[in-house]
């Protein structure tokens, strides 16, 4: 189960029901449930029937405050903890490793990177981390945090830094990049992905850094032991690579964020790894960078042990919309007209859904380049088509027209600033009546 929450982490437990014989502990050790992301549990103890009897047995709290001396301050508390031999991993908004007894909540061990000490980070989120990742070297279990610019190996057992693993139990993300980055500005807020003996990192990059060079959005893999990079995905290609000729005027030497910031998947039998790309630098003006810009905006599929791209579809060209993939890729395996298809599907800010053969990247229905208005901001030289899949529907209402909009002015609406409690009440009401009303009259 995933739980949300800005203050604190429950867990809800307690059934009022007797010991089954045949009751198995179901484990959650990675951040989707699996590395395919299907969020999906074998346990059974919790279904219609008993949900109404669960009762809270108990809560833990991260109990992180702003700290003025680095001026910072938690984010919500975005995190779905791992569960692995009756222990959970959690991580807080401050990017803490807690251990905690997963039947008393009694804290185990705790470990501070103490990512606050280099301020607040300049993402529009802040601080807020949703996870680790967890891998197995024989009998001994390790936990990784990718914490702004570092990514650390802890004891399982202990909390404690892997000294063997990179330099005391950590190496630095920034270094290797394509350009010199201010670590100040990288960051991370989903976990890793660890596939054999690779940990595999993408990286957050706010959208307000708009500068010549800024951080890029390479996907590296480490090795799980001693820390040494294994491979890099330029996500911007770079000279000799495929994709450099849909950066015009050579904005691939100079353009950054194009980063996996939300969490990957895995086929893991097949060895396939599939990357939600966001955004190139800046989100919302391509003056800069004009052309398609690969692998911007793009579901990519790569063989995990080498970071080599398999296939890849690109879900808005020349993105000027803030339109970066928001979601892990799900790999799932559907049954199209009685046919069973592996198939991984691409939820997008637009409402739509995108569904490819995963070892293939074919489309498992028609995906229909249509044309778009061209855009009137000076410099700018929007992609005349994007693509759009014929089925499954669009999930998000598509478009938008007059009826849209609602008359915010002082005329219509009164003053707001000037209002009393109650006023300001019926001012609100205004408001969604009016959103009602447009919606009714939209209905069929």
């Amino acid at each position: 189960m995933r739980m949300t929450t800005a203050a604190f982490l429950v867990l809800v437990a307690g059934l009022t029901l007797g010991a089954r014989p045949d009751s198995r502990m179901i484990e959650w050790p990675y951040y989707g449930g699996d590395q395919a992301g299907t969020k999906w549990s074998a346990a059974a103890d919790i279904n219609r029937d008993t949900v109404g009897r669960l009762d809270v047995a108990w809560s833990w709290k991260p109990n992180e405050k702003p700290l003025p001396e680095f001026h910072t301050q938690p984010g919500s508390f975005e995190n779905t903890p791992l569960m692995i031999d009756n222990v959970l991993y959690v991580s807080t908004p401050y990017n803490r490793v807690v251990a905690l007894d997963a039947e008393s909540g009694r804290e185990l061990w705790a470990y501070d990177p103490k990512a606050y000490e280099a301020g607040q980070p300049p993402n529009g989120t802040g601080f807020v981390h949703r996870g680790v990742a967890a891998w197995r070297d024989g009998d001994k279990l390790r936990i990784f945090l990718n914490s702004r610019d570092r990514l650390m190996c802890l004891d399982g057992r202990t909390g404690e830094p892997v000294e063997t693993f990179g330099t005391q139990g950590a190496v630095s993300l920034v270094d290797g990049l394509k350009w010199k980055v201010d670590p100040k500005q990288y960051t991370n807020t989903s976990p890793p992905i660890v596939f054999r003996n690779l940990v595999i990192v993408g990286n957050g990059v706010a959208d307000r850094l708009a500068y010549p060079k800024d951080p890029p959005g390479d996907v590296r893999a480490f090795d799980a032991r001693t820390g040494k990079a294994v491979w890099t995905f330029h996500t911007v290609p770079q000279a000799g690579e495929f994709g450099t000729d849909t950066w015009d005027e050579e904005s691939w030497k100079v353009t950054g964020h194009t980063n996996v910031w939300a969490p990957m998947t895995l086929d893991e039998r097949r060895g396939l790894l599939y990357l939600p790309v966001s955004t190139p630098s800046n989100d919302f003006y391509g003056g800069k960078r004009p052309g398609a810009n690969l692998f911007a905006e793009t579901l990519v599929c790569l063989d995990a042990a080498t970071g080599v791209r398999k296939w890849h579809f690109q879900t808005v060209h020349h993105g000027i919309w803030d339109y970066d993939l928001p979601s892990p890729p799900n790999v799932v395996t559907i049954k199209p007209e009685g046919r069973a298809v592996d198939a991984v599907v691409q939820l997008t800010k637009q409402g739509l859904v995108f569904v490819f053969d995963r070892v293939s990247g074919k489309p498992v229905w028609p995906i229909e380049e249509r044309p778009v208005p061209a855009s009137d901001m000076p410099g700018e030289r929007a992609w005349p088509t994007q693509p759009f899949p014929t089925k499954p529907p669009a999930i998000a209402e598509q478009g938008a027209t007059e009826l849209d909009a609602i008359d915010f002015t002082a005329e219509k609406l009164g003053r707001p600033h000037l209002m009393s409690f109650g006023q300001e009440q019926f001012y609100k009401n205004q408001i969604y009546t009016a959103a009602d009303a447009r919606l009714a009259q939209k209905a069929p």
